[in-house]
């Protein structure tokens, strides 16, 4: 009778272990985790832009004085951009998320406007400080755009694991997990428009 229960018990313990290993438990906690890396590197290269931009703006300001609106335009910008705390909880809300991103989004406008006011000073962009600042703002945009189609492509996979089947009885009654919020085009008509390019 013993060995009987024990045989019974061996097997109930194995077929809790298949199941559990089938539900998608450890994909969805692995999947949170790279979601929040991916997330964390968007966030160093904000942080990398947030710190240089102070150093183009004096740069840009020594040669173009009375362009005093579009750097303190970008001044704003860039802390208005600083003042959203992003914090974890910040994945969970899209609200959040979306004035995160339109903060961000504020930021590249006005430093858009800063490179156009450039083009007008050829001293400056003749400087050598100014075109290793202007060099490395560059190339972090760059980093930004690199570090948001990782962060993406994450979410992406996450929210799969969370919606689809069975994984997602797993992600809403044993997680509680949501799909995380990801980054959208603020104007999808704009992006859609050819440029117009004139000479």
């Amino acid at each position: 009778m013993r060995s009987s229960n024990r045989t019974w018990l061996t097997l109930g313990f194995a077929a809790v272990i298949l199941t559990i290993s089938g539900c998608g438990y450890n994909t969805i906690q692995g999947l949170d985790e790279e979601t929040n890396q991916a997330w964390s590197e968007v966030l160093n290269q904000y942080q990398r832009r947030a710190d240089l931009i102070p150093n183009l703006v004096n740069v840009v300001k020594g040669y173009a004085a009375h362009e005093k609106e579009t750097l303190e335009a970008v001044t704003q910008a860039r802390s208005q951009a600083a003042g959203i705390k992003a914090t974890p909880e910040l994945l969970r809300d899209p609200q959040a998320f979306r004035k995160f991103q339109a903060a961000q989004g504020d930021l590249s406008s006005a430093l858009s406007r800063l490179m156009v006011v450039v083009e007008k000073y050829p001293d400056l962009k003749a400087n050598e400080n100014f075109r290793d600042l202007q060099s490395q703002l560059e190339g972090t945009e760059n980093r930004i755009a690199v570090s948001r189609k990782r962060y993406i492509d994450k979410v992406a996979e996450y929210n799969k694991a969370v919606r689809f089947f069975p994984t997602n009885l797993t992600a809403k009654f044993l997680l509680h997990a949501e799909v995380k919020p990801n980054f959208t085009v603020a104007d999808e008509r704009a992006v859609a428009k050819p440029p117009d390019v004139k000479f």
